[in-house]
């Protein structure tokens, strides 16, 4: 196991975790430090895979392997990152080193920032009538069927965990 990277990646995730409430501030300054803060982990995470490949679990563990997964996740404004995350994590799933349910929500999380649309539906774009609603996703009635195939909870159970509770 490649321990500078795993101690790398799992103290970015941190600090990730940590400021993660900026992201949704309204103070301007706050939210400015943490597109920086996610582009510095998108750009370190981007040379961790150049070097290395995807940080599998057999590669840097399993606590550092979701902790790349999470920094690729948040490197919205970085699709180059986000797209050879999603290309290496691809091969690793289909090796069995990495999550299926993971991929599922990058892929969402890149195709979401490219405009496409999803195939798993775990990107939420609001709430509406007390329910989570979904970026756009290409063919809807096949979604939990998708969902299955990576292992991924039924889109009921996921929003239902996430839906906000009724006033009152």
């Amino acid at each position: 196991m490649h321990t500078a990277p795993a101690d790398e990646l799992t103290g970015m995730a941190e600090a990730d975790h940590d400021a993660s409430s900026s992201a949704l501030s309204d103070d301007f300054a706050e939210q400015l430090a943490w597109r920086r803060l996610t582009a510095r982990h998108g750009d370190r995470l981007n040379a961790i895979m150049k070097e290395h490949g995807w940080p599998t679990t057999a590669l840097v563990g399993a606590e550092a392997s979701r902790a790349a997964w999470l920094i690729a996740q948040h490197a919205d404004r970085q699709l180059d990152v986000q797209r050879r995350a999603l290309a290496l994590m691809e091969e690793a799933v289909a090796k069995g080193e990495a999550s299926g349910t993971q991929l599922a929500f990058l892929r969402d999380r890149t195709y979401v920032n490219e405009g496409r649309e999803q195939p798993y539906g775990t990107q939420i774009a609001g709430v509406r009538d007390g329910a989570r609603v979904p970026w756009p996703c290409e063919d809807p009635e096949r979604l939990d069927e998708r969902r299955a195939e990576t292992g991924t909870e039924p889109f009921r159970a996921y929003t239902a965990q996430h839906t906000p509770p009724a006033a009152g």
